[in-house]
């Protein structure tokens, strides 16, 4: 679908919710209910009818613009060179983290060592890879779904692999709060899948309760980091004890 398109699709939302009809619209801008009936049908509408439609409904080009970005599907993952311009500066990496995580641009500037040029230049960045859409006084929308993951053998989990899992790993995981827990077993494949949708459904509860508690005070919140992870597997040290499968 076109972004022209895109837009009369809106109006016609906006026209709806307003209660306007076709005939009043046609009234109110000097033309024919059937002349107004046949631009919406084409869908092919000029930007000065566009604003005239909008003066009518009292509404400005961007309030039309951002109702057309809020109805695009979200990414629910980046392109392979989109996650290789994330991960080539690690600062830009740990703003699109923050912003995956809902951080606000007070947060980014008090909590890491960016200025705000600085924090402003990597926000526009990721507006341009498509991460986000940067809006009014620093202020983004997610361009991404819930569901968003990285690219399972993309440059940002190698980066991970790399850097940051033997750190994770490192810790007790006995502090209040913590968790390590390694289970193995064999089931139907069937049952894997449901395995892997409630695993989902705790990630996204995960992230839900991370909005909800924004509201708390500083004090109130510590960082935690919630790793899923479910794969058919056999220890690596383990692999050379194992019996050779039986022939069919």
């Amino acid at each position: 679908m076109s972004t022209t398109q895109d837009l009369v699709t809106a109006l016609k939302a906006e026209l709806k919710a307003a209660g306007i009809t076709y005939a009043e619209l046609a009234t109110q801008l000097g033309m024919s209910e059937s002349s107004i009936k046949r631009v919406f049908a084409k869908a092919d509408m000029p930007l000065s009818r566009i604003d005239d439609v909008l003066r009518v409904l009292k509404m400005d080009f961007a309030d039309l613009a951002r109702q057309v970005a809020d109805a695009q599907p979200l990414r629910r993952e980046l392109s392979l060179e989109q996650e290789k311009a994330v991960v080539a500066d690690r600062r830009l990496l740990l703003l699109a983290i923050c912003c995956l995580s809902h951080w606000t641009f007070e947060q980014m500037t008090t909590t890491y060592t960016f200025s705000e040029p600085e924090c402003i230049a990597y926000l526009v960045a990721l507006d341009k890879l498509g991460i986000i859409e940067l809006r009014p006084l620093n202020r983004y929308r997610l361009k991404v779904a819930k569901g968003f993951r990285w690219r399972p053998h993309g440059p940002v989990m190698a980066y991970f692999r790399e850097h940051v899992a033997a750190d994770y790993y490192s810790g007790g995981f006995d502090g209040d709060g913590e968790l390590l827990m390694l289970v193995h077993g064999q089931i139907s494949p069937s049952q894997a899948s449901n395995f892997v949708e409630r695993l989902q459904r705790v990630g996204q509860d995960f992230a839900q309760q991370h909005l909800a508690d924004q509201k708390l005070k500083a004090a109130q919140r510590r960082p935690y980091t919630l790793v899923v992870g479910m794969r058919s597997w056999l220890f690596a040290a383990f692999r050379d004890l194992k019996r050779d499968a039986a022939p069919a």
